[in-house]
């Protein structure tokens, strides 16, 4: 622990941050001075804006409250690495309305940041990389806040819409909860209009406005569970049969689960999917690691034959 005063302040606040609360006698314990001398940092950290407060009796101590603005924040090595790596996740995640945020936020952690941690980070940026696709739509900062903040507080909202054919409708949902998937943010919940669950891609919201009535939102609804099941039953342009000679589990872990539904069948397992685009359909099938048979459509058969020639040749010209 460091001898010197501020930083024995620091060390304090830097332990107040870490903790719900702290009684007096503990944290004398770890910056090594007497309660007395506590008392007195705390005070100094009063003074400087810092909003601390004391909590009486034989379960007291001290705590940070909320204040109207934030106390300095002090992170170590791991925590630094941790919210360098999120600030990026966050840049990538399609939410263009809070770029500016995050570039201010990158620029404060940096130039406070110790030569050996930035070191750390920038290795970490050089060879790992995120898989978050690029929403195709433009950011939705606003509408996620909104519908965030209603499904938070089951609060109902009418939303207007506009769907995949342009078409525009004004819906009542109760908003269950929001994920990213596909390249997109969505909001779920109960659809008054439709009478069931929908999805919703924020990137289509047009308005947000909260409704003076209240729902209860189900216990345990997995938000991504359901987009992943909603975006591989989306009707195409070609509906997909396959059985994998495989069992469930094994055809879960090889299957994105945006893919298709799963289920297990007699001598194997059935993917039932729709696709669009039958090639790229086929060079998923075509990296199992397990045999399957299509039963429809025959076209896609034709598309996965023409996969597998195109990996002959090329395997052939390597050879050469």
């Amino acid at each position: 622990m460091t001898t010197k005063p501020t930083g024995r302040v620091l060390a304090v606040l830097e332990l107040l941050q870490s903790h719900p609360q702290m009684p007096g006698a503990e944290l004398a314990r770890r910056v090594e001075v007497d309660q007395r001398t506590v008392r007195r940092y705390i005070a100094h950290l009063v003074e400087l804006g810092v909003p601390v407060e004391a909590q009486r009796g034989r379960d007291g101590g001290y705590r940070l409250r909320p204040g109207h603005k934030l106390p300095p924040m002090m992170f170590t090595a791991d925590e630094a690495m941790a919210l360098a790596i999120g600030l990026r996740a966050a840049r990538e995640l399609g939410l263009n309305g809070i770029l500016p945020a995050i570039s201010s936020t990158q620029a404060k952690l940096e130039r406070v940041m110790p030569a050996a941690c930035a070191k750390r980070i920038g290795d970490v940026n050089e060879v790992v990389a995120l898989d978050l696709a690029q929403p195709s739509g433009p950011g939705a900062r606003s509408e996620l806040l909104a519908l965030s903040a209603a499904a938070r507080a089951q609060q109902r909202v009418r939303l207007g819409y506009r769907s995949r054919d342009e078409t525009e409708t004004a819906r009542e949902v109760d908003v269950y909860g929001l994920g990213f998937r596909g390249g997109a943010w969505y909001a779920v919940g109960h659809c008054h209009l439709r009478h069931d669950l929908r999805s919703f891609r924020l990137d289509r919201v047009l308005s947000v406005e909260a409704l003076p009535a209240s729902f209860g939102r189900p216990a345990d609804f997995d938000v991504l569970a359901y987009l992943a099941n909603a975006i591989a039953t989306l009707p195409r342009s070609h509906a997909i049969e396959a059985l994998l000679d495989t069992d469930l589990a094994s055809a879960q872990r090889a299957v994105r689960p945006e893919i298709g539904v799963l289920a297990q069948v007699k001598g194997g397992v059935r993917l039932l999917a729709q696709a669009d685009d039958l090639a790229a359909m086929a060079r998923e099938l075509g990296r199992l690691p397990f045999g399957f048979k299509i039963l429809k459509p025959m076209a896609l058969r034709r598309a996965l034959a023409a996969h597998g020639q195109a990996l002959i040749t090329s395997a052939a010209l390597q050879n050469r």
